[in-house]
């Protein structure tokens, strides 16, 4: 039998760094709602069994019976509500998976530009690996400064990668680093580094400068303008 897959997309924003009322999940990208663009790479991916969304909890309903039927959503088996931080809200999707699922893929709903391959190349090494991350390699130089605000060194590029999502994981591995994290107390702004603190490997796949994280208003221009020139033919 097949391995299972569980793709859980966190879409736990309120859209105050937006400036709008309205939660950047929901915000029209397209003439659809953005957290719609990276569900649909999902359903549309042969490896997926499911997807479990997990939404702030006075948006559940609202997701069911409207976001999901209304868009042919069909692999969105569940809408859970979100936690108090990401790694709650993640945890909370991964604990809703099928008991069946090895392989658990973390996507934040807010990187609308995920691609097919992004989630088979992050699910193959996951085989090998046990956790693997989409990540950039850096282009610009970087420096590291003082408080003060003075240059203190010059850090190689090659070695600095941005993460990215997807981050997919072998599910037990996943559910045991969250664990530890929790009993040690420690925020995490992204799953991988609750593995790395374990000092397990974590793999790279590579990412692109088209994976962007809206978050902000200037990044949903940027986003229009990436889905004009994909709609195009300018970009794959």
């Amino acid at each position: 039998m097949a391995e299972r897959i569980t793709a859980v997309v966190t879409a736990g924003g309120r859209g105050v760094r937006m400036g709008t009322n309205v939660p950047k999940q929901f915000l029209s990208l397209g003439g659809v709602p953005l957290l719609v663009h990276a569900l649909r790479t999902f359903e549309q991916s042969p490896i997926i069994s499911e997807v479990i969304l997990v939404v702030p909890q006075d948006d559940c309903q609202y997701c069911r019976e409207e976001i999901i039927p209304s868009h042919g959503l069909k692999k969105v088996s569940q809408v859970v509500a979100g936690g108090k931080r990401r790694q709650d809200s993640v945890l909370n999707g991964v604990r809703a998976a099928h008991p069946e699922t090895e392989i658990v893929v973390i996507h934040d709903a807010v990187r609308p530009f995920v691609t097919l391959d992004m989630v088979t190349q992050v699910v193959e090494s996951t085989r090998t690996h046990g956790a693997a991350i989409v990540a950039l390699q850096m282009r610009d130089t970087v420096k590291r400064v003082n408080a003060d605000g003075f240059i203190q060194e010059t850090l190689s590029r090659e070695e600095l990668w941005l993460a990215q999502t997807p981050q997919a994981f072998r599910r037990t591995l996943l559910l045991q680093a969250h664990a530890q994290g929790d009993a040690d107390g420690v925020d995490a702004t992204d799953d991988a580094f609750l593995i790395e603190r374990m000092n397990l490997p974590v793999a790279i796949v590579q990412g692109s400068s088209d994976n962007i994280k809206i978050t902000r208003p200037e990044d949903l221009h940027m986003g229009e303008a990436i889905l004009t020139a994909k709609q195009n033919g300018l970009v794959s």
